[in-house]
């Protein structure tokens, strides 16, 4: 079946909007006409076509949010005894937008006969696979709905520990942008009507006064050609950054950063285990749950280091051995590693080790946060008090001279 969005009138003259499943236009126009809508406009749409050009947009984000608390319902109801397709119902009339229609498409294949691990795989730019996998063991064990929670769980998780990330960096990149742009208006606007007329009474300007004068030169005589470079340097890295070779040197150099890099290795060794650890809970095997977690990882660095790791142990390699060749895991994660497989409690240490690491990364950033922001704080009151220094400074000097 195919996906329609419609815009039409009920018998009351409201107008509304939303989506239907059928297998034409025809047959959607019927069964909204059935349902007293008189159909204005109706259009076959693709979510995935249309709401995955770019991995890092908005739209992605918050469908994966969905993705997350949708799971987390699905477990409820299927726990209650509710069937799974009055379930994938539920879920679809309560949500909006590109996200209603992809699980409008999971229903309508569910529905025909699919598992649900098989309707999911069919759309896998929006579905990641180790939700594809898990799901699939877990209807294949009979255990849907525990498997389902434990996904929540791990999504939560997730999501949580980027949240915190991402919010510890906002206020600091406000400073800095406005500040910036606090300067730039003070040098081009501000400052040269005033430095016009201390020019007239005076004939050797302080040299505060002389390096903002220059500053403000440079910007308003070259400040397009500025811009321009900045631009086409941003483009040229943008650029390299879209090949492989290149993500893969920047995310190295990431991770050797003096403060932001231990935090990434946390964050990115806390993803990695938190994945493992929720898929060998799940039953799946080691080897495959490596795979998916090297699928599932952004970094370039771990997921080379996670395919070499993969393929080493499915050669019969020792498991602390394999991890530790790359040097791209900590020691204690390696340590981790191989207790857990020795003793067969691989899924709790692994969980422990997440935990452990998603407290390390939240206190860093809080503390890096409360560090920068008095820092910022004080670098912008130093530029402006520098300004307003190269200001009055002339100012002073002239009325001393008169």
């Amino acid at each position: 079946m195919a996906v329609f969005h419609y815009t039409g009138v009920k018998a009351d003259s409201t107008v509304v909007r939303g989506t239907a499943s059928a297998d034409t236009p025809r047959q959607a126009r019927d069964q909204l006409r059935a349902e007293g809508v008189r159909v204005k406009k109706i259009v076959e749409t693709n979510a995935t076509k249309a709401k995955t050009k770019n991995p890092f947009s908005l739209p992605l984000r918050s469908f994966r949010i969905q993705w997350a608390t949708a799971i987390h319902e699905m477990a409820m109801m299927l726990h209650a005894g509710i069937p799974i397709l009055d379930a994938l119902d539920t879920i679809t009339e309560q949500n909006r937008g590109p996200f209603r229609v992809a699980m409008l498409k999971v229903r309508d294949r569910v529905a025909s006969g699919s598992s649900l691990a098989g309707a999911l795989a069919e759309q896998p730019k929006l579905f990641d696979p180790a939700s594809i996998h898990m799901v699939e063991v877990g209807e294949n064990s009979g255990t849907l709905d525990s498997v389902l929670q434990q996904l929540s769980q791990f999504k939560r998780k997730q999501l949580t520990l980027r949240n915190s990330v991402t919010t510890a960096m906002v206020y600091p990149a406000f400073l800095t942008c406005f500040g910036t742009t606090a300067a730039i208006f003070l040098m081009t606007s501000v400052l040269p009507p005033l430095l016009e007329n201390l020019e007239e009474t005076m004939e050797v300007l302080p040299w505060p006064t002389q390096v903002a004068k220059y500053l403000s030169n440079l910007l308003l005589n070259y400040g397009w050609l500025l811009a321009a470079l900045f631009v086409v340097m941003l483009f040229c890295v943008m650029s390299i950054l879209r090949t492989e070779r290149g993500l893969h040197y920047w995310h190295q150099k990431l991770l050797k950063l003096p403060i932001l890099g231990p935090m990434i290795v946390k964050q990115g060794v806390s993803r990695i285990a938190m994945i493992i650890a929720t898929l060998s809970r799940s039953g799946i095997e080691l080897t495959k749950a490596v795979e998916l977690a090297e699928r599932s990882t952004s970094n370039l660095v771990f997921k080379s280091a996670l395919r070499q790791f993969g393929e080493r142990i499915a050669a019969g390699e020792d498991v602390s051995d394999a991890l530790a060749k790359d040097g791209a895991f900590p020691p204690l994660a390696v340590r981790v590693f191989s207790v857990g497989q020795e003793s067969g409690k691989l899924d709790d240490m692994l969980f422990q080790l997440a935990e452990d690491y998603d407290e390390q990364v939240a206190t860093a950033s809080a503390r890096l946060t409360s560090l920068l922001e008095p820092a910022l704080i004080l670098v912008l009151a130093a530029a402006v008090g520098f300004l307003l220094l190269a200001t009055i400074l002339p100012i002073l000097e002239a009325g001393n001279v008169m």
